[in-house]
């Protein structure tokens, strides 16, 4: 006999839409996204130094802030200051344009966030 957690399951449904292969909800109300979105995973903020696909500018990445959307663009507003350079917020991570990973991570241990420096 087959699992059906195993078989993967509703994929799409005419009264839903698609549907979340991991929780079984509508895409719309899936819980799975919105834990990953709040970086509830293990509770580190990780900062890293990123030039991938930008024609070799640097990017500070902040990732796994455990905020809401209206939170986290508001923390963005205040590194881009404190960094005096500009950037943007979009699914759960903040990127400031440029090098900032110690002012950025100064910032945030201020906080009370434990912080990490990733990708070397």
């Amino acid at each position: 006999m087959k699992n059906h957690h195993s078989s993967g399951g509703l994929v799409y449904s005419t009264e839903h839409g698609t549907m979340c292969p991991h929780c079984r909800q509508p895409i719309a109300g899936c819980i799975c996204r919105q834990q990953q979105a709040t970086g509830a995973a293990d509770g580190i903020v990780r900062v890293q130094r990123e030039t991938k696909g930008r024609r070799g500018k640097a990017v500070t990445v902040i990732s796994g802030v455990p905020l809401d959307a209206a939170a986290l663009t508001q923390l963005g507003k205040q590194l881009k200051a404190v960094c005096g350079s500009g950037g943007t917020v979009k699914d759960g991570i903040i990127e400031i344009q440029g090098d900032h990973c110690t002012q950025v991570m100064a910032v945030l241990q201020q906080r009370g966030w434990t912080v990490k420096r990733s990708g070397g």
